[in-house]
């Protein structure tokens, strides 16, 4: 079960634990000599299974062919393709399309019986079935448009891994570097980006997919999204909600200082003279997407943040008190969730505490599934997104009619 703890201030290192969705097997290492191809029954010829594999050739004319060839023989079709340059050989990396009573170890031992070593196996499925060039320029795209979105870039590249923030040290100059399951990056926001991931290795021309996107955030530097511009909130009050930032810290620790203890209490779950040690880390855009509310005159009334948690989401509300109950925690609410929702995320949750109805409320409000959870007076709140931001019910209610 999540718990809503804020990151350690200065200093910490912070880790996205980026995990796809549970629907891989168990990744299989080839060995041993090839079979004599499946037997197809009827059956087997019309259903097949997805399989991503990764073996490495020797670098010379007829390598690739032969493994094509076995592939081929067993009546395994190679969806896609791709080559990863080695200073001796080559790594190929395909998307198969097996037979269904085709088992991974068996594929594993034609690839390496045709010459591949250090072959690698995982079912995949119909998340797979992208173009690679396609879909490092969408993600490229994202990482242009809003800074929030490389972390996120860097997981859709790699899969199943851990990506971690750190801060440099004093003194210190970041270091590239590129091990077989780890590779270091410097974050343009300062300090280093780490990416882990035990299978399969990473390779130089990884390396330098990664490159390439952390280069172009350096490039662009600090930036605002589009959706940052600032928006009427639905109430009789003058007020705006607009993404936020580091720039707000100033603002955001002043209205800390208009908030009671109970209200910093309820949003921080811990000691209330840490709070203002938390507003660097949440407002920096590596680690999530922040909005604000402000008045006409630029003042600061409410903070929402949606924090990147691995394949979830936290959402997390901090309203002023004198401007508590007029819609804003709501209005703000549903600002995260578009945000989440347009990022591809399927939930968001809330932490709050058992005791205290008001979170829960502000979820209800959302119309959308949710799953509660309780323990040890702790409330976690979960709340399902549909595919598209297009399909959240009150974006649905906004719709112009025969829109």
């Amino acid at each position: 079960m999540p718990h809503s703890t804020p990151e350690p201030p200065a200093g910490a290192v912070t880790r996205f634990l980026l995990w796809p969705l549970a629907r891989r097997t168990r990744p299989t290492r080839g060995g041993g000599a090839a079979p004599a191809a499946p037997a197809l029954t009827p059956e087997t010829r019309a259903e097949t299974a997805l399989w991503r594999l990764r073996t490495t050739v020797r670098d010379t004319p007829g390598s690739l062919a032969a493994v094509c060839a076995a592939l081929a023989g067993a009546r395994v079709d190679i969806v896609t393709l791709q080559t990863h340059p080695l200073a001796e050989g080559t790594v190929d990396e395909f998307l198969l399309r097996a037979p269904g009573g085709a088992a991974g170890p068996e594929l594993a031992r034609l690839v390496e019986g045709a010459g591949g070593t250090d072959t690698w196996l995982e079912r995949a499925d119909a998340h797979d079935l992208v173009d690679t060039p396609a879909q490092v320029l969408a993600l490229a795209t994202r990482t242009a448009l809003d800074p929030a979105e490389l972390p996120l870039a860097l997981r859709q590249l790699f899969g199943r891994c851990t990506v971690t923030a750190a801060p440099a040290a004093p003194g210190e100059e970041p270091v590239e570097a590129l091990e077989p399951t780890m590779m270091q990056l410097r974050d343009p926001s300062g300090g280093t980006l780490t990416v882990r991931r035990a299978h399969p290795p990473f390779t130089p021309t990884e390396f330098a997919r990664a490159r390439a996107l952390v280069e172009l955030d350096a490039r662009l530097g600090v930036r605002t999204p589009a959706a940052g511009r600032a928006r009427p909130l639905a109430s009789g009050d003058e007020l705006t909600v607009r993404r936020a930032g580091p720039e707000d810290h100033a603002a955001a620790l002043a209205m800390h200082a208009r908030c009671s203890p109970a209200t910093l209490a309820r949003r921080y779950h811990g000691p209330v003279q840490d709070a203002d040690r938390y507003l660097g880390h949440l407002l920096t855009p590596r680690f999530g997407q922040s909005l604000a509310v402000e008045t006409a005159s630029g003042r600061l009334v409410a903070l929402g943040h949606l924090l990147w948690d691995g394949e979830e989401n936290e959402v997390a509300l901090l309203v002023e008190d004198g401007w508590q109950r007029r819609g804003i925690g709501s209005a703000l609410l549903r600002g995260l969730v578009e945000l989440a929702a347009e990022a591809g995320r399927s939930s968001v949750y809330a932490v709050t505490r058992a005791a205290n109805p008001g979170v829960a409320g502000v979820m209800r409000e959302l119309g959308l599934p949710l799953d509660y959870q309780v323990e040890d007076g702790t409330l976690v709140v979960t709340a399902a997104l549909p595919a598209s931001p297009a399909h959240l019910p009150w974006s649905t209610l906004r719709r112009p009619a025969g829109g």
